[in-house]
């Protein structure tokens, strides 16, 4: 029997692109402006939606995110916290990056399986190093809902 590749690299600006990502995310969100959310999604950038869509590319995907951001807040603030990072080549990253519902306190809400309450998200992302900077070439998200089979 084969052993199991470790597929890990040794990446010192891994762990720094992914914070950096994310909180180009958070500046986003916060400032309501999808340039900002989507300045490091890349031209052919690929997402996943939790419902089964895939949208092709960053001028597919930009208006979405457009109309998202200009309507009217409704509830909860949302802070996005890196979870895993994973260099699987000096130039190739993979993420987990949760996007988390806050309470009114500002701590994170527990998840709940009511679809029309507010909920977490986790993310997975797939950033790319050209010419020294780190673009997003694809992204999943799911709702976090209670019952998984690992803690939040």
């Amino acid at each position: 029997m084969m052993a199991r590749p470790d597929i890990a690299v040794a990446s010192a600006e891994a762990e720094v692109a992914v914070r950096t990502f994310a909180a180009g995310l958070q500046a986003g969100y916060d400032h309501r402006d999808a340039e900002v959310l989507n300045r490091q999604f890349a031209a052919n950038v690929i997402w996943g939606s939790p419902y089964g869509a895939l949208i092709d590319g960053y001028d597919q995907l930009h208006p979405i995110h457009v109309r998202f951001q200009q309507q009217p807040r409704k509830g909860p603030a949302f802070r996005y916290q890196v979870r895993h990072v994973l260099a699987v080549r000096e130039d190739v990253v993979i993420a987990h990056i949760a996007r988390l519902a806050l309470g009114p306190e500002g701590e994170p809400l527990p998840p709940s399986s009511d679809p029309g309450q507010p909920f977490s998200e986790m993310a997975m992302y797939v950033l790319v190093r050209r010419d020294g900077q780190w673009w997003l070439a694809a992204g999943q998200n799911t709702p976090m809902r209670p019952g998984g089979a690992v803690p939040a």
